[in-house]
């Protein structure tokens, strides 16, 4: 059974294509048209372009590409700063989604929002909401939290150890970092996360993290994932990713 999985991509469109790209010439390799592609989350924030990248996977998904898109954290942010209200986002309600480390006023600025200290938080919020097109935010209330394939369990942050997957709580799915990383038990099922910054893709047997810092202009990376065995798609083709012992990666 094969799956294609894309990291954090953080406003970068132009990576975003080129990483399909590279799937669309495995599929050619392989002859299989029909493997879903699984976005782990953090479509938008810091890079230039999460209003183009958006876009990108809305029209695949109008296509009918079989194109599976989670939710990451940047994501809910995004989303909870769009309701009527302007909400925080409930995990971590002390950080504000325009503050400089998150990089919300980057998403804005793509939408043509001007979202500059200068002004007024309801002002930004009510240009915001006036200017980002309804598809894009519904795109956001359609994310999903996970998805399963076969022996991969694909989320953004990573799970819960000692939780079975169906009983994950979303807040973990977005969210967790150490208490994951440090765990080296099967989980039943090999986790593919990203939200964790890493220099390259890294297998650790009973998990692998696929961001490799694109929102902070290094590489977008994108694997196949066949039964347990992970390859990177990169311009010359698949490099194999055997497991690491990686139990104190953060």
């Amino acid at each position: 059974m094969r799956t294609y999985a894309i990291g954090d991509i953080h406003g970068q469109r132009a990576l975003l294509e080129a990483a399909h790209a590279r799937i669309v010439e495995d599929r050619a390799r392989t002859g299989d048209a029909e493997a879903p592609v699984v976005h782990v989350g953090d479509y938008v924030d810091r890079g230039p372009d999460s209003c183009g990248v958006i876009e990108f996977l809305l029209d695949g998904l109008r296509r009918g590409a079989p194109w599976i898109c989670l939710m990451g954290n940047h994501d809910r942010w995004m989303q909870h700063f769009l309701l009527p209200t302007c909400e925080q986002e409930p995990t971590n309600p002390a950080m504000h989604w325009l503050e400089d480390g998150v990089g919300g006023r980057a998403t804005l600025a793509s939408y043509g929002v001007d979202a500059g200290t200068h002004r007024m938080m309801l002002d930004i919020h009510a240009d915001a909401r006036a200017q980002i097109p309804a598809d894009h935010m519904s795109f956001l209330d359609d994310l999903r939290p996970f998805y399963r394939r076969g022996a991969a369990f694909f989320c953004h942050a990573g799970i819960r150890p000692g939780i079975p997957l169906d009983a994950q709580d979303v807040t973990d799915l977005f969210w967790i970092r150490s208490e994951f990383h440090r765990d080296t038990r099967d989980h039943g099922a090999l986790i593919v996360h990203g939200h964790t910054q890493v220099e390259a893709v890294k297998n650790c047997g009973n998990r692998v993290n696929l961001d490799t810092g694109a929102g902070y202009g290094r590489a977008l990376s994108a694997v196949v994932i066949e039964g347990q065995d992970v390859f990177l798609l990169s311009p010359e083709g698949r490099v194999r990713i055997d497991p690491l012992d990686c139990r104190e990666a953060v």
